[in-house]
């Protein structure tokens, strides 16, 4: 019989993708010892001591700030992540955001909200008081696109139906991406000519030492007088300091943005909206349905899909008897291995390996059952960072 699994929820995870870890297997919840997985969406794992039990990690999101990937890979952990399974909930985010910049929306609806429900000249006040709100058109704007992953492809396709003109920049431009990218959308060579050439730049970026204060004050003073920039990637990636300058300069008309930070909050000319970025039903269920699958299809079968630490890896069962190895990416590996699995009389049925930067990952079925000692045998090979093993 099957081992049961046992997966620790740390946030309020959609039914629909607890769903997909069958209660006949899994034991889900946010009381479970020695898990072997854990599922959440934005809960702080950097102060959370992992158990050793754990095998996987998996966020119902895109963006795996909130969990310390490097140590986990030093252990020989995968972290699982959906991208693209919230990308319409960003984009119809973004769509709203340059609306709110473009009509002056919010300076109105507080216009609106200060006036009193009892005075006789209502209808006189409004007319009168428009027309400080006055905004413009998003047709025949210039939208630039920095990152061009999914919801990236997603906002160009809405912007051109709207009438803009877009401008994109993207150097790890996938080629799943460049075939879902309009052909309208023109090619930028750099952030400081997205920034110069666009009335509008949205940022779809992660957070990497790369983009840390990807627009910081050396770049964003090449912003059109009355320019938008949006940032509904991740807070790091604008400087904010940066922004203010700009505001207080007339340089940029308009900041708009889905992290809320003191300097920020209160200014008449920025948005700041509390992380909705990905707060849709649609989006969470999607989101939660996706990564349970892959966290499933790894604990009961070892494949690999959607790791930002690990190489995805696909391997269609030929044996009842799996082995799963994590590895540092080092020679002689595959070598010493196969030795070890030869000592013990197994006979390998076949063997996929494959490699992302210092991590390498190997599944291989053989033809009978195998014992805990080949398993230590294995895990004791230096460089092995964890040894599994799945019987179907």
């Amino acid at each position: 019989m099957a081992e049961r699994l046992k997966v620790l929820v740390l946030n309020e995870i959609s039914p629909k993708g607890l769903a997909r870890l069958p209660a006949e297997r899994y034991d889900t919840g946010r009381d479970i010892g020695s898990p072997d997985a854990v599922l959440l969406r934005s809960a702080d794992m950097h102060r959370m001591d992992i158990p050793p039990s754990v095998r996987a990690i998996a966020r119902a999101g895109a963006g795996t700030n909130n969990i310390p990937v490097k140590a986990l890979s030093a252990r020989g952990v995968p972290v699982f992540n959906a991208p693209g399974a919230n990308a319409n909930a960003v984009k119809e985010l973004v769509l709203a955001g340059m609306l709110l910049a473009a009509r002056n929306l919010p300076a109105g609806l507080r216009f609106v909200d200060e006036l009193g429900t009892g005075r006789p000249d209502l209808e006189q006040t409004v007319e009168k008081g428009k027309g400080a709100f006055a905004g413009f058109e998003l047709a025949g704007q210039t939208l630039g696109i920095v990152g061009l992953g999914r919801i990236g492809c997603l906002v160009a396709d809405a912007a051109i139906k709207l009438g803009m003109e877009v401008l994109g920049f993207d150097p790890d431009i996938t080629v799943e991406a460049a075939w879902s990218l309009p052909s309208q959308v023109r090619r930028a060579t750099s952030v400081a000519e997205v920034l110069r050439q666009a009335q509008f730049v949205t940022l779809h970026v992660p957070l990497v030492d790369a983009t840390r204060d990807l627009v910081n004050a050396d770049n964003i003073r090449l912003m059109q007088p009355g320019a938008v920039l949006l940032n509904f990637s991740r807070e790091g990636v604008v400087n904010d300091q940066a922004v203010l300058v700009s505001l207080a300069a007339n340089v940029l008309g308009r900041y708009v943005c889905d992290f809320p930070a003191a300097g920020l909050l209160r200014h008449e000319r920025v948005v700041c909206l509390p992380h909705l970025g990905a707060c849709t039903r649609e989006a969470e269920e999607n989101c939660a349905v996706m990564v349970a699958g892959q966290l499933r299809d790894y604990l009961e079968h070892g494949n690999i899909a959607n790791a930002v630490n690990f190489p995805s890896v696909a391997m269609a069962r030929e044996s009842a008897f799996r082995i799963a190895i994590a590895n540092a990416n080092v020679p002689n590996m595959l070598g010493q291995i196969s030795t070890a699995m030869a000592r013990a009389g197994l006979n390998i049925h076949n063997m996929v390996n494959k490699s992302r930067g210092d991590m390498a990952y190997t599944l291989v079925d053989v033809d009978s059952a195998v014992s805990n000692a080949v398993l230590a045998d294995i895990g004791a090979i230096g460089g092995v960072l964890s040894a599994r093993y799945l019987p179907a």
